[in-house]
């Protein structure tokens, strides 16, 4: 037996089940509400990147609660946006077509990035109301 089985050890800080990540992460969320108020600068936390403990998702999820928006986006398996209730922190979950969950983030943005249409989609938008609406009128004809 060593001496250093001897020495005493006490842990502080968060007790078993507490969320000890979750707190830095709504600091690190207001920080990134400040800056897009200040300058419209957008951030994203991929909590799949952070090492979460037990109880320390839930705290989090918790502590956002939830807005007035949601919205579901089916495209290679469902996407789910919700607002929580901070204007302008958004939780998106991203799911496989089986629905396991792939991905999830936080969005401090005005409007999360899944529901923004592409640029490119905007023209053939367009290109296919105008086709619609020639073929409307021939059909009126």
């Amino acid at each position: 037996m060593s001496g250093l089985d001897a020495i005493a050890v006490k842990v502080e800080g968060f007790a078993a089940g507490d969320a000890a990540n979750a707190i830095p992460l709504l600091h690190e969320i207001r920080h990134a509400l400040l800056r897009l108020a200040e300058t419209g600068e957008p951030t994203t936390i991929d909590l799949s990147a952070i090492p979460f403990g037990p109880g320390d998702r839930d705290k989090l999820f918790e502590a956002l609660g939830e807005g007035e928006v949601s919205a579901s986006v089916d495209a290679l398996g469902e996407t789910r946006v919700n607002e929580t209730r901070y204007p302008g922190v958004w939780v998106v979950h991203h799911n496989s077509p089986t629905g396991d969950e792939l991905v999830t983030h936080i969005e401090v943005t005005r409007l999360p990035s899944m529901l923004t249409t592409p640029e490119e989609d905007l023209g053939e938008a367009a290109a296919q109301l105008a086709a619609d609406l020639d073929t409307d009128s021939t059909d009126n004809s």
